[in-house]
């Protein structure tokens, strides 16, 4: 399975917002009513037990049954995963700076799609289909706003395209395996030779973002982030499909970003977005039927990807200025970083006897 989002049209703003507050008028009854019980007996209800205090509530309202079943399955959820009696309210007030932003869940039988549109309750909603959703068997999904107001329809599908729908072309060019070295001065280093340079998008707009905040101009700086995490999640995307696309193994190092975010590195850290790179090149090896693993990348740039030698090596954070050293052991001439991934790609193969030491 795989989540589609695609945008709703502006012209349905007003309608979806009013759906959005009657599904926080549920939420906080549902809210509220569950802790009074566990007030009262000292137990948690559960969905199926809330499910009897919210039976006809859709012919008051104009949400779907199931919307209404699928609010409280996951406030129990919730209520489960973060142990806590009482959730926070949602709030509709649109002056109000707590504002929840619109969220309106759903099941599969509550959606219809045709013709560029999808039906929820009496209402149609125009979207921009960049999917051909008509290919597409609908799961479950949500619509759901954006700081600027906007509104998208996120949905739960399954996912068509697996490795035997793939052209046995693009099957067979892809017979090799890479290693990825993740870092600063290039966002990504190959066990190839092969760069990805880094965009730096937020860099190159936080003198605008920072002019807008001083003015308080709070829609221009909703904007400038937004146009940051566009580009970000555009760049990402690109890189890891062509990734995917020409190797048939990718392993990559787990750079630890909570450890960097501790230092003065963290601007760059946030803005390179190594942890979500992973997160879409994981699931698109999955639906492409590549192997993906995650190694740890302790040592490998001190370890001469040749011999396995530590000896003369950039250590620590004084060596982060090293980008090329010569091992004393084998006489390599090393790239900090091309040298980290190779060592990448020989854990990811297990090739530890002859390459770098047992960790």
């Amino acid at each position: 399975m795989k989540t589609l989002k695609l945008r709703i049209k502006d012209k349905h703003c007003k309608v979806l917002n009013q759906l959005a507050s009657e599904v926080n008028f549920v939420w906080n009854y549902v809210n509220d009513l569950s802790f009074k019980h566990l007030q009262r007996t000292g137990k948690f209800f559960s969905a199926f037990d809330i499910a009897k205090y919210t039976a006809g509530a859709s012919k008051l309202l104009n949400l779907h049954s199931q919307t209404i079943q699928a609010i409280t399955e996951e406030l129990v959820l919730r209520r489960k995963q973060f142990k806590k009696a009482k959730l926070k309210w949602r709030v509709s007030n649109p002056n109000s700076a707590k504002k929840s932003l619109g969220w309106i869940p759903f099941k599969k039988t509550a959606i219809k799609y045709q013709h560029g549109q999808v039906k929820y309750g009496h209402h149609w909603f125009g979207l921009w289909d960049s999917y051909g959703l008509s290919q597409y068997h609908v799961k479950t999904g949500a619509f759901v706003q954006d700081g600027r107001g906007r509104w998208y329809v996120c949905l739960v599908v399954d996912d068509s395209t697996t490795l035997t729908n793939l052209a046995p072309s693009a099957v067979t060019e892809r017979s090799r395996s890479v290693g990825i070295d993740l870092g600063l001065k290039d966002f990504a280093t190959l066990s190839n030779g092969k760069k990805i340079q880094a965009q730096r998008t937020y860099r190159k707009y936080e003198q605008k973002l920072g002019i807008a905040q001083r003015a308080r101009n709070k829609k221009r700086v909703k904007a400038i982030h937004a146009k940051i995490k566009q580009i970000r999640h555009n760049h990402l995307h690109q890189e890891s499909s062509k990734l995917v696309k020409n190797y048939a193994a990718i392993f990559v190092g787990n750079v630890n970003t909570k450890s960097l975010a501790k230092t003065k590195l963290a601007k760059s850290v946030f803005d390179a977005g190594w942890t979500m790179f992973r997160t879409l090149l994981k699931y698109k090896c999955e639906n492409a039927g590549v192997w993906f693993e995650e190694i740890d990348e302790k040592y490998t740039t001190q370890t001469c990807s040749c011999c396995g030698s530590r000896q003369n090596s950039p250590k620590g954070r004084a060596g982060l200025g090293i980008r090329e050293w010569t091992c004393m052991q084998c006489g390599t001439l090393h790239d900090r970083d091309i040298n980290a991934a190779k060592n990448i790609l020989a854990l990811g193969h297990e090739r530890l006897a002859e390459g770098i030491p047992l960790l």
